[in-house]
Parts: C-alpha cells; sequence; structure tokens
C-alpha cells in the first residue's frame, strides 16, 4: 500500500488515492478538511527529494504556477513543506489527459476540435509567457480535457522563468523527446518559442494521429527533432485544411526564425482561420501510441550525432521513384567533399580565411571592451533600474498610486484583445525585471480590450429559422432539431435550448434546440345521441370536451317528442376538443292537414325522373317538386343520397365530373324534410312544402 494513503498533511490535507505519477512527483487525490473540498496534491518523489537540482526544481514550479491565473491554466491554491515532504496543493481536475482522450477517440481529431484545443493551449502559453514563464514541458500527458470541452495546462514540473532559463539546460536537455524541440535537444538557450514548437508537435499529432518523429530510442528521435522535417498534415490526412497545416508546420519550424515569435502571433492566426474554415472532416485511424515519461537526454550525445544530414520523412506510401530520387539526393548531401584531390591555390584561400577570422575575433574583443568598461568610463554615475511589472493594473491605479511606477514613465499604447479583463494592462515594453539605464526610464503598456469568445446566445422564443441562421450559418454550431407541443410558444418558434445562456461555444460544437409544435390537439370520440332527450345530450357532449352547436326542432314520426333525432357528427368519429355538435330535436309526428281542392291540375312528372310514392296521409293534397343537387364543388364519382321525410328517392353514384348536378322528382303532401348526403356525409338540409 502508498505510504502517503491516509496521510495528514499539516493537519489538513487527507491523502485519499494516488491519482497520476509524473517525471519528477506523484499526484494525489486529497480533502481539504479546512475548506471541505478535493484537491491535488503533488509530492517530490522520494528518490529525488534529496537531489538538490531536483528539489530546486520542483520549488521553481511552485513559484512559477504561483504567479499564474488564468482559466486554461491549473489553478495553486497552497505551497508547502510536511514532515520533510516538498508539495503543492492545486484544484482537482475532472476529466481526462489529452493523450486518453486521443487515444479514446482511437481516430485522429476533427480539425475543428483540434483548432478548439489549440486555441486554449496557446492562451494558457500566451498567459505564462506574458509573466516571463516558460512550460518546456508542453505535451498531450499534461493537458486535461473537462467534461465541458475546455482544457487546462498542468505540470509545471521543469518550468523556469525565462531570466534563469539561458543558464541552465547547458549539459542535458530535459523533456518528452517526441515533443521536445531542437533548442532543447541540442542544449541551448530557451524561450517562449520552445513551447510553441511542441504546441505545434500537439497539434500535429491531434490533426494526423501520428507523432512527427519516431526511433527506437530517445537520442534517434531527438536528432530528427534538430535535422528533419516531418511529413505535411494533409500528405497523411487529406481532410485537414491547408491553412492549419501551414499553423502547424510554421510552429514546428526547426530554425527559430521561422517559428512564430509569440503565442499571441499563432493566435491570431488561428482566429483568422477559425474565420473562415474549411468544412471538411477528419476520419484515418491513428497510429495508438503509449505515454511517454519525461525524460532526460544528454546533450552532449545528441549533438555528437546531430551531424547527420537533414532528412526529409516521406510518407511510407510514397512513389517508388520519389523515394528512389530522395535517396539519391541525400547520398549527394553525405557526399564528403574533402575526400576530393587538393586544388591550385587551396593553401592561399586557407591563409585567407584564417586572417579574416582572426581580424573578426579582434573586433569581437573591442566591442566586448567598449560596452563593458569603455562605456561605463564615460559615463560615470550611471544607474540601472529594474522595470516593474504592470500587468493586470489599470490606469486608473497607476494614477492613484505613483508608487507603482516609480521614477518611470507611463505611455499608453493600443488597445488589444487578451485574456486580461477589459480596462487592465495585457502588454509592456520592456518587460518586468528588465534593466534598463537612466534616460530610457519610459514603459509603454497596451491595455486590453477583452478576449475574442463566442457565447451561446438566447434563442428562445425566436423563430426558428432566424435560430438556425444564426447558430448553424453564423457561429457553425451543430444544431439537432426537436418538436413538442406548447401552449405558450407559438409553432414554429424555439421552446428551449440545450446550452445555457453565454456559455462559450466554438464551431462544430453541438446544441439541441426544441422547436414548438403549437397547443397540443387533443381529441375525442364523438357517441351516439338518438333517442337520447335533450338536456341528457347537452351533458355527454360537454363531458366529451366539446361543445353544443346549434339546436333545432323538427317534426320526426320515428322518435318522440323531446328527443335527439339527428347529430351533425356521427357515432365513432374522432374531432378535436372544443369542436361544436349540432343536435336536431323531434317535435313529434307531424299533425294532419286537410287539403283545399284546387282549380289547377297537377303536371305529371317526366318520365326520366324518378317519382316518389305518395306519402299515406289519405285525403291530404298532393304536389311534386324538383330536388336538385349542386355537384360543382366535387370531382370524380361521388355517392349521392337524397331523402325527404322518411322515404330515400335517390341513392347511386354520380360522376361529378361530366354531371354539374343531380335532380330527382319528389311527390308528396304537407312540409318534408329534404336531406342531401355525399359520401356519406349530411351537407345539406331543409324543409319543403308540396
Amino acid at each position: 500500500m502508498d505510504q502517503y494513503i491516509g496521510k495528514m498533511l499539516d493537519n489538513r490535507y487527507e491523502i485519499q488515492e494516488c491519482i497520476g505519477t509524473g517525471g519528477m512527483a506523484v499526484v494525489y487525490k486529497a480533502r481539504d478538511h479546512r475548506l471541505n473540498r478535493l484537491v491535488a496534491v503533488k509530492i517530490l518523489k522520494p528518490e529525488l527529494a534529496s537531489d538538490a537540482d531536483f528539489r530546486r526544481r520542483f520549488h521553481d514550479e511552485s513559484q512559477a504556477v504561483a504567479m499564474l491565473s488564468h482559466a486554461n491554466i491549473v489553478s495553486v491554491y497552497d505551497v508547502s513543506r510536511s514532515d520533510g515532504l516538498d508539495y503543492i496543493v492545486m484544484e482537482l481536475i475532472d476529466g481526462l489527459t489529452l493523450k486518453q482522450y486521443m487515444q479514446r477517440r482511437g481516430t485522429p481529431l476533427n480539425w475543428r476540435e483540434a483548432q478548439h484545443f489549440i486555441t486554449q493551449i496557446m492562451r494558457a502559453l500566451s498567459h505564462a509567457h506574458s509573466r516571463g514563464i516558460i512550460h518546456r514541458d508542453i505535451k498531450p500527458h499534461n493537458i486535461m480535457v473537462l467534461r465541458d470541452g475546455s482544457v487546462k495546462v498542468t505540470d509545471f514540473g521543469i518550468a523556469q522563468l525565462a531570466s534563469a532559463a539561458q543558464n541552465t539546460m547547458t549539459q542535458e536537455a530535459i523533456g518528452s523527446v517526441h515533443y521536445i524541440s531542437p533548442e532543447q535537444a541540442k542544449g541551448s538557450h530557451v524561450d517562449c518559442r520552445t513551447d510553441i514548437y511542441s504546441a505545434g508537435v500537439v497539434l500535429y499529432e491531434m490533426l494526423t494521429g501520428r507523432l512527427p518523429f519516431e526511433g527506437d530510442t530517445p537520442v534517434a528521435v531527438a536528432i530528427q527533432h534538430i535535422r528533419s522535417i516531418p511529413v505535411p498534415p494533409c500528405d497523411l490526412n487529406p481532410d485537414v485544411p491547408r491553412t492549419l497545416e501551414a499553423i502547424t508546420m510554421k510552429a514546428m519550424a526547426p530554425e527559430l526564425s521561422q517559428r512564430y515569435a509569440t503565442a499571441d502571433e499563432m493566435l491570431e492566426d488561428l482566429k483568422e482561420f477559425r474565420k473562415n474554415p474549411d468544412y471538411e472532416l477528419a476520419a484515418p485511424t491513428p497510429e495508438d501510441v503509449s505515454d511517454e515519461p519525461t525524460m532526460v537526454v544528454p546533450a552532449k550525445v545528441i549533438t555528437a550525432s546531430a551531424r547527420v544530414p537533414v532528412e526529409r520523412r516521406e510518407p511510407e506510401n510514397a512513389q517508388p521513384e520519389r523515394r528512389e530520387r530522395r535517396r539519391r539526393e541525400v547520398e549527394e548531401e553525405d557526399y564528403d567533399y574533402d575526400d576530393e584531390p587538393p586544388r591550385r591555390g587551396g593553401g592561399a584561400a586557407a591563409a585567407a580565411v584564417a586572417v579574416v577570422l582572426i581580424l573578426a575575433f579582434i573586433g569581437c574583443i573591442v566591442y566586448f571592451l567598449w560596452n563593458f568598461f569603455a562605456k561605463d568610463l564615460l559615463t560615470p554615475g550611471t544607474q540601472e533600474y529594474e522595470v516593474p511589472n504592470l500587468l493586470g493594473y489599470t490606469m486608473e491605479q497607476l494614477e492613484q498610486n505613483k508608487t507603482l511606477l516609480g521614477d518611470f514613465e507611463l505611455k499608453e499604447g493600443d488597445i488589444k484583445k487578451s485574456e486580461y479583463p477589459e480596462g487592465q494592462i495585457c502588454e509592456q515594453n520592456p518587460l518586468p525585471g528588465t534593466m534598463v539605464r537612466e534616460g530610457t526610464m519610459t514603459i509603454t503598456v497596451n491595455i486590453s480590450g477583452g478576449e475574442d469568445k463566442v457565447y451561446m446566445p438566447n434563442v428562445e422564443t425566436w423563430d426558428a429559422r432566424q435560430a438556425l441562421k444564426t447558430l448553424q450559418d453564423e457561429m457553425g454550431l451543430i444544431v439537432n432539431q426537436e418538436e413538442d407541443w406548447s401552449d405558450t410558444i407559438t409553432k414554429g418558434y424555439v421552446i428551449s435550448q440545450s446550452l445555457m445562456v453565454d456559455t462559450e461555444v466554438w464551431p462544430g460544437r453541438e446544441v439541441t434546440i426544441v422547436i414548438s409544435k403549437g397547443p397540443e390537439q387533443k381529441q375525442a370520440t364523438v357517441i351516439n345521441f338518438l333517442n337520447v332527450p335533450l338536456e341528457q345530450a347537452k351533458e355527454q357532449i360537454i363531458q366529451l370536451g366539446l361543445k353544443v352547436g346549434k339546436v333545432s326542432e323538427y317534426h320526426s314520426d320515428e322518435y318522440a317528442e323531446g328527443r335527439v333525432s339527428w347529430q351533425s357528427v356521427p357515432q365513432g368519429e374522432q374531432v378535436d376538443k372544443d369542436s361544436a355538435i349540432d343536435l336536431w330535436v323531434s317535435l313529434g309526428p307531424e299533425p294532419a292537414e286537410t287539403a283545399e281542392p284546387s282549380d289547377e291540375p297537377s303536371q305529371p312528372p317526366d318520365e326520366s325522373t324518378p317519382v316518389a310514392e305518395p306519402t299515406e296521409n289519405v285525403g291530404a293534397a298532393t304536389s311534386t317538386q324538383v330536388i336538385t343537387v349542386d355537384l360543382t364543388p366535387y370531382q370524380g364519382t361521388v355517392n349521392v343520397r337524397i331523402v325527404v321525410g322518411d322515404m330515400t328517392l335517390f341513392d347511386g353514384s354520380v360522376d361529378a365530373d361530366m354531371n354539374s348536378a343531380k335532380s330527382v322528382a319528389a311527390t308528396a303532401s304537407g312540409t318534408q324534410w329534404v336531406s342531401i348526403y355525399i359520401n356519406g356525409g349530411l351537407v345539406d338540409s331543409y324543409s319543403l312544402a308540396f
């Protein structure tokens, strides 16, 4: 069992479990009993605690990280020593390392996702570099991916102050060799461009799913960083946009002069690229690269081995003739021209070169003596002053507290986008800690205009078309659409969204919006109201969630007085709630009438027209009427049924395209009720006197 599990540090931090091991320290999950929260505690490895050099580096990390405060950098809560243990207390990150995230995906990352991650990494480096801190071990293992898609740079285990960086690494290059910069591999001076190179390697791996250089030994890999040029990402993954490939290759340029000078410069290119992205996706399967611990690579071995010629790696599937041509080029570069026979006059040329070198050496000595001795003699009493750190202050604060400036004068420069809050100083020249002489006591500062971020708008109650245009076309988000009923939101408008308002978003991130279908249309099944008393029928209609429509009264021989004799919607049909049902109520049988004699003879009906049989009202006067049904609103064959009183005069099919109307003759007495049905539905009804 781990000796630290259950241990209480400073009577405050209770070690619970080991959650990670780095090159110099072990990270534990612990509980802070004073503030009742979970934290991460990094403890220097026991085998290194006795090494003064490693202890110095460990404390350098404490000092470096304590100076940083940024959303993309792990926060440090406490730095202490207890029972002979040096440890740092940091925020506990709930997430995966970027290395684990890539391995779980099993493919190269979508280039939009890679662009999103590298932008956050560069923001973190920009913040660290502005405070004179170089990370020096940027790799996917030291980058945490949180559940919300944000990243945090961790493990400043070999970070050092830039002012001290040139005095280190002269005998050895420290770092993970697959991500090490050429100057680190050679044991040369390092600056912020070292982190930019390593970040470029991380971006390369995200885009291609493989590392730019591999070898049998760490030394072999380090030599390739010095002498070789990686295969362009587009050769390995054609879906990578050319602009993003150019950004990657510039960040990984072996020559410092060809590399990005600052993290802000690379950020500007990434922002410009984001404004005009190429919407192609990545799909190839990457190589599974195992975790690699931070290693110590002897600089002498690397320098001695770095005499091999520059090698441009070719893809494994390159054409044979192309590989053969490249092999011949390398052989020509390897050709030792010292083996050629000496030419005439070679001794004189060598002597001339020697004279030039001697003169150059003397010139350097004179220049050195002038700058460090004679110049001081000519300007006796000149003092040097250390430039104060003005980053994070506002102009108002500097005006109120003159001691912050001391003897320096302030010059206001430009307003720039920065992670610093709006109005604070985000850049200064000269840099903090620089020593300057009298006469150069002016500090030029740039003011932050805020960071260029994109946040989720509130699209609720928006027209769905406008919301889609804003989220998809303007912001580049992937929008999933769902529909639901709503009694308050108009149909076609947004009810809700999956991302909270003001959540930071980026192109390619998914969001779901729910669009209203309007109020839910609930339905009811109509029952039979025929032969039911009127008041009872009204109660039943209301219980079904329907409305009582028009109520009419007519004589009926079939239904008793006061009972429903007809309903507008047949039994069993589905209708929307609140629909109206019209009813007819019987007045009972129609009373018999005595017909008065008529002087005019009745006209016989047309022989082609069906004639209804006379009613059984004996002694009542009868007459013949022609009933016409208008078929112009209909098309094709329709079923027509004409009912007069209790008698069906016609029930058959009629071609509405060929006949604009259907007529029948009816002979009856008294007042009769005429009902017209088309395709089984009642379309007209009226009373007719015979």
